[in-house]
């Protein structure tokens, strides 16, 4: 059966993969991370469905994407419905806000898995995961300053450093539409160059193909008209007090005239952060602008916004490459060895944990060597091991598992040595 070895073992899906016990405690932390500096400014968390209505990211992505054109899942509900699992995370954001119409300004954040169909690449997934921020409602350039800090702030948490961080201006509805055609002149004088996909697309989306990685259009772009070299006057002073707010916070950032992003609900601020660490060809990390025209194009009163996403598996690969951020797993406090019937081990472990305590217990008939063995395996600082003689005296015989003695401990007494022991060097 499809995901299935030829012995008939299921297998996940291709271009999906498992994330388990100790490496999700990495994934804990990376989350918690994120959401703690999220709060700090503002954000609340906001959950939506993995599939929406297709004409959720029809609308709001655009019709000539790739992401709609050729990656979105998109299948037939039961009731004849068509609806697509999420591609992205802020087109759902911004269909809750529209829906429920919390109080503007109205600042999210988001924890979510995201669905392409693309070739599978290293830290590339169709199903990926992401965190990301979305703020509706505030215009001011000084927000998109703040948004682009919170996403250099959290790669600075992981211990990243290695990363180049590239903006760029896409102007708006007044601007763009005369770039636009200078644009499209441009490409159509050197068509001859482009790859084949992009010469039969260039009046239906020419900024697409600054966004091609293909040498062949690297090439035929390279001298082709900036964008930021025609914006209006209201898109360029915005552009210019996000680049004099980012020098003032002391982030570096790049203007890179190709950076159209691969989203047509983009408007004025685009930004992406690039690791040095992982290839050049799949090295994002993470990216997002400013998209004034989303929850109109939606169907939606005029609402300006901007956000990010930051791709959990793309980031962790960068980690790795520079062997920052290995979050490994607290240990256990204790592991409890019953050699009796299991009642004191059943009892102990759930008063231990209602002592805020990290505890887990052995099973079975099994020999004293066997339980330290699976007590060793589990990385806890202790067994706690109770037999005849610790029972008839009412304690626990402590045996540290990382260096010291064993000692019998009253059993009320057990909680603090084990706090002791974590706190030891």
């Amino acid at each position: 059966m499809p995901g299935s070895t030829p012995s008939g073992t299921p297998r996940a899906p291709r271009g999906t993969h498992d994330v388990l016990w100790p490496e999700s405690a990495r994934w804990e932390a990376f989350v918690a991370g994120f959401a703690e500096l999220a709060h700090s400014a503002g954000y609340g968390l906001a959950e939506t469905p993995v599939f929406e209505d297709a004409s959720v990211f029809r609308r709001g992505i655009g019709e000539a994407s790739d992401v709609v054109g050729k990656e979105m899942y998109e299948f037939e509900d039961r009731d004849g419905t068509m609806l697509a699992l999420r591609p992205e995370g802020t087109a759902p954001v911004v269909r809750a806000y529209l829906q429920h119409r919390p109080v503007l300004p109205w600042k999210a954040w988001y924890l979510t898995a995201a669905f392409r169909h693309e070739r599978p690449q290293a830290g590339r997934y169709r199903q990926h995961h992401q965190v990301g921020i979305e703020a509706l409602g505030e215009a001011h350039a000084d927000l998109d300053v703040e948004v682009i800090w919170l996403a250099n702030r959290f790669f600075g948490t992981l211990g990243l450093r290695d990363y180049v961080l590239s903006i760029n201006s896409m102007g708006d509805e007044r601007c763009r539409p005369a770039f636009v055609e200078i644009l499209a002149r441009y490409l159509h004088e050197h068509g001859a160059e482009l790859c084949e996909e992009h010469r039969q697309r260039i009046d239906a989306n020419p900024l697409r193909v600054l966004d091609c990685k293909r040498p062949e259009c690297r090439a035929a772009t390279e001298g082709v008209p900036r964008l930021i070299d025609h914006l209006c006057e209201d898109c360029a002073s915005h552009f210019e007090r996000v680049r004099t707010g980012l020098g003032a916070l002391g982030i570096a950032a790049q203007i890179d005239h190709r950076l159209v992003r691969g989203l047509d609900y983009y408007t004025r601020t685009t930004f992406e952060f690039a690791s040095g660490a992982i290839e050049a060809a799949q090295n994002g990390i993470g990216g997002g602008g400013r998209y004034d025209r989303l929850a109109e194009a939606m169907g939606g009163p005029p609402t300006p916004g901007i956000g990010f996403g930051i791709g959990i598996e793309r980031v962790l690969l960068a980690c790795d490459a520079v062997g920052c951020f290995p979050a490994d797993p607290a240990p256990l406090d204790g592991w409890l060895i019953d050699l009796l019937d299991g009642t004191v081990a059943r009892d102990l472990s759930i008063e231990l944990r209602e002592a805020g305590l990290r505890v887990d217990r052995g099973f079975g008939d099994r020999s004293l060597k066997a339980h330290l063995r699976a007590a060793d395996r589990s990385g806890a600082n202790a067994a706690l091991i109770v037999g005849a003689d610790e029972q008839a005296s009412g304690t626990v015989a402590l045996r540290p598992l990382r260096g010291g003695e064993q000692r019998r401990v009253p059993r009320g007494e057990i909680a603090q040595a084990l706090r002791a022991l974590r706190e030891a060097p």
